[in-house]
């Protein structure tokens, strides 16, 4: 196969790559926008991202479950046209319900074309390096969107928040359209993927992604409404966004360089650790400067560790099945994240957010230590 080596096809999966994990970026923005913009409370915002998110999950585990043959760049791309029209629709005012269901299609549609970017990135011959790759362009797009998104919705309102989704979805389309790679290996036989499908070990690792991803999504979500709780002002808050988007260029280049360099074991185990000591810094503190670092930093430890959990999973299972499931590993965890960070914040405050964030984190850190010294793992090389 030679998607590596086919600098378009590349870059075509990281713009894929880019527009499926939008929320990854967008959370703060994206629940902000509801609460200020569309009247809804904390826990309401959180519930309709929340909608989406468990869309893409289920998208997600039908599509490693059945491994599909046929064009993947043909289903990739009619995944985000189909998100595109979805984004557009609910630009115009609607009401709950109605958003509520436009969420939820959005998120099926961006699922199957996530999956099948994942698995066809799993299935390269330096999946580390290409999910690498991605990561730096995801890196790239958070700079350019945070710099522009806050300022635009404020001006402009939720509609234009919902247009630029759309537009994201749109670019991903026709690239993925026009030159989405090949991948030999999506027509192997049914038979053939059953057979190489990943053992039990899995189910700690998938735990410890999603455990993260939780982490991740309940506090970033709340990341713009800390902040204005606190008083830190919107010209503050931009100014900690634009920083998050240029820290975020940083992880994916440095987990490349570091690929052969570090143990994945370590990775894995400390990564959720300093996580939720960043996310409990987020939520309790009550001056600024500790809050801006914790806040820049926080997607970085996601994407960092992310990466080095994904080019493990790519290694223990060619087949590509368990890598076309990383957007359930992901949004698993994050589509509870923003409903339940909701809940406690509207019920319990700021502060019981991040003490859940800490204990979840410590859950995360056992499994990744339980996947870390599985057989199957130790037998890549994997330093426990």
């Amino acid at each position: 196969m030679s998607i590596f080596r086919d600098r378009v096809g590349v870059a075509t999966l990281v713009v894929a790559h880019c527009a499926g994990m939008i929320d990854l970026i967008a959370l703060p923005i994206w629940v902000g926008t509801l609460v200020r913009h569309r009247g809804f409370d904390a826990q309401q915002a959180g519930l309709l991202v929340s909608l989406f998110l468990g869309g893409a999950v289920v998208a997600s585990v039908l599509l490693a479950r059945r491994a599909p043959r046929g064009p993947a760049g043909r289903r990739a791309a009619m995944g985000y046209a189909l998100a595109a029209l979805v984004f557009g629709l609910m630009a115009a005012p609607a009401s709950a319900a109605a958003l509520g269901v436009g969420h939820l299609l959005a998120g099926l549609s961006v699922g199957v074309s996530l999956s099948t970017t994942h698995a066809t990135i799993g299935r390269s011959p330096r999946p580390h390096r290409v999910f690498a790759l991605a990561g730096m362009g995801l890196g790239v797009f958070a700079v350019l969107f945070l710099a522009s998104a806050p300022t635009l919705v404020e001006r402009h309102g939720s509609p234009v928040l919902f247009g630029l989704f759309a537009l994201v979805m749109v670019l991903a389309a026709l690239a993925c359209a026009g030159a989405f790679p090949q991948d030999e290996q999506a027509d192997l036989p049914q038979e053939t993927a059953r057979a190489e499908a990943p053992g039990p070990w899995i189910g700690s690792c998938v735990a410890g992604i999603s455990a993260m991803a939780l982490v991740q999504a309940m506090s970033f979500s709340f990341l713009e409404r800390v902040g204005m709780h606190r008083g830190f002002g919107v010209d503050a808050l931009a100014g900690v966004l634009v920083t998050l988007g240029l820290v975020n260029l940083v992880p994916a280049p440095l987990a490349a360089w570091l690929e052969r360099r570090l143990a994945p074991a370590w990775v894995l185990r400390l990564g959720p650790l300093v996580q939720a000591l960043l996310a409990l810094t987020l939520m309790w503190s009550a001056h600024f400067l500790p809050w801006a670092a914790a806040a820049s930093v926080l997607a970085a430890v996601m994407i960092f560790t992310h990466t080095f959990a994904f080019g493990l999973l790519a290694r223990l299972d060619p087949s590509g099945r368990a890598t076309a499931a990383t957007p359930a590993m992901l949004m698993t965890g994050s589509a509870l994240g923003p409903v339940l960070g909701g809940s406690l914040v509207n019920f319990l405050g700021f502060e019981a957010l991040g003490l859940a964030a800490l204990g979840i984190g410590l859950v995360a850190a056992l499994c990744m230590d339980r996947a870390a010294r599985s057989p199957q793992a130790l037998q890549t090389g994997v330093i426990a």
